[in-house]
């Protein structure tokens, strides 16, 4: 088997081999969705007591009871008082950039007023309540946390209830830490779709939300597509992606890594590169096959990379930018000189790194954007996560006498071309009497 595909975008086949590469369904298990379904009634009609069940039964707590699910405060803060200073100062760095970047995100409430005096406008207002999931056990995603509860707090919302399961009760401090630092309000050691039923349907200890947001395994998923319409969710996130455009210039090994950063997610992961420069593409290779064995998931990048992985040779950097338009990828990394020229040619792409110094990865700690981004294509139509997630716009009409007598006009004729008589009516009333 090829380390990694090649191809070439003069080939005639070209399309059909890009297609199928980037072919991804998430092929939705039928056993999973019925055990998430089945989960989800149990908890909705049973509460608390089907939340413990499930606690002890899935995380290997006996002990769980309604009174211990809920973490105190005091011990996320002992957690974030033990961490390693430099470990503290850089979960501190990204917590301050973050938030520095969604402040700018923040929409306001505006209005204007027409020369008849009817005052049109929009309010926005935040949600009351958000459920953040965070996947615990051996994986520690503390930047999770600080991408989903920054943005949220940010916004304005009231109360962020945040899950993270605890198997066999290990907690993660560097999680807890950075539930501290980002202004969560509340904290479950809770997991799977059981903490999804919890959080859409609410329990006498915890609190239903308005929305669920963050990443979880096949359950969550599952669980989290059901209570859609209950409350609202963040996205269904496919695999992990990055597609790199490079000129031939930036040290290979340095885009080397960066295929890999993405690849070592999972098997599923795609990491792409395009690039007009045939030699520059050999040299990427060869740096694959070097540092490859080097790296401590080298099991997974090598499937990833053989069965979704590319390096692509293209005829331009236009034409590389015509192929990520296509593709849509979640994370876009541009390595050439002025890239800000072939930026102006993406429509679609999650985050756009622009130079041969952004690399990818700051973009998931600490460069400040949202890390929650669309994958599978959905960027053709979708957008990272932000502050405006978590807010709410309401239209606000003010119709003043005189606006009345216009408006009353052209709403009553195009109701009762509708056949809305009453319609029709109500706005007539208001129109004055010759």
């Amino acid at each position: 088997m090829a380390l990694i595909n090649r191809l070439d975008s003069r080939d005639p086949g070209f399309k059909s081999a890009l297609s199928k590469l980037l072919a991804f369904e998430a092929a939705e298990d039928e056993s999973i969705d019925r055990a998430a379904a089945s989960i989800l009634a149990d908890v909705r009609a049973r509460g608390d007591a089907a939340l413990v069940e499930y606690t002890q039964r899935f995380d290997r707590m006996p002990g769980a009871t309604a009174h211990t699910l809920e973490i105190p405060k005091a011990d996320w803060h002992a957690a974030l008082a033990a961490l390693p200073a430099a470990q503290r100062n850089a979960l501190e760095a990204a917590a301050d950039r973050v938030r520095a970047y969604h402040e700018r995100q923040r929409a306001e409430t505006w209005t204007y007023t027409e020369a008849d005096g009817t005052l049109l406008g929009q309010q926005v207002t935040p949600l009351d309540r958000v459920g953040l999931y965070v996947p615990g056990g051996k994986a520690a995603y503390p930047s999770s946390v600080l991408m989903n509860a920054i943005p949220a707090k940010v916004a304005g919302v009231q109360e962020l209830v945040m899950v993270t399961p605890t198997p066999d009760g290990a907690r993660n401090p560097i999680v807890l830490a950075a539930a501290a630092i980002s202004g969560v309000d509340r904290v479950f050691a809770i997991g799977g779709a059981q903490a999804v039923g919890a959080l859409a349907y609410g329990t006498d200890t915890v609190p239903a939300v308005d929305k669920i947001v963050g990443p979880g395994n096949a359950y969550v998923a599952a669980a989290k597509r059901r209570v859609f319409g209950v409350v609202g969710i963040d996205m269904i996130a496919g695999p992990s992606e990055i597609l790199v455009i490079c000129d031939g210039k930036t040290p290979a090994d340095w885009i080397a890594m960066d295929l890999f950063s993405q690849a070592e997610h999972d098997e599923l992961a795609q990491s792409i590169l395009l690039c007009p420069d045939a030699a520059f593409i050999e040299e990427v290779e060869a740096s694959i096959a070097r540092l490859l064995p080097t790296m401590p998931r080298a099991d997974i990048l090598r499937v990833s990379l053989a069965n979704r992985g590319a390096l692509i040779l293209v005829q331009s950097l236009e034409e590389a930018c015509q192929i990520a338009n296509d593709i849509a990828p979640e994370h876009l990394e541009i390595s050439t000189e002025q890239p800000e020229v072939w930026t102006a040619r993406i429509r679609h792409a999650g985050a756009i790194f622009m130079g041969r110094f952004s690399s990818e990865a700051l973009g998931d700690y600490c460069a400040g954007p949202n890390h929650v981004l669309p994958t599978s294509r959905t960027a053709r139509f979708s957008s990272p996560l932000g502050v405006y997630d978590f807010q709410k716009r309401s239209s606000l009409i003010q119709v003043s006498h005189a606006g009345a007598q216009t408006l009353g006009r052209i709403a009553a004729e195009l109701a009762l071309g509708e056949g809305l008589q009453a319609h029709a009516a109500s706005a007539q009333y208001r129109i004055d009497k010759p």
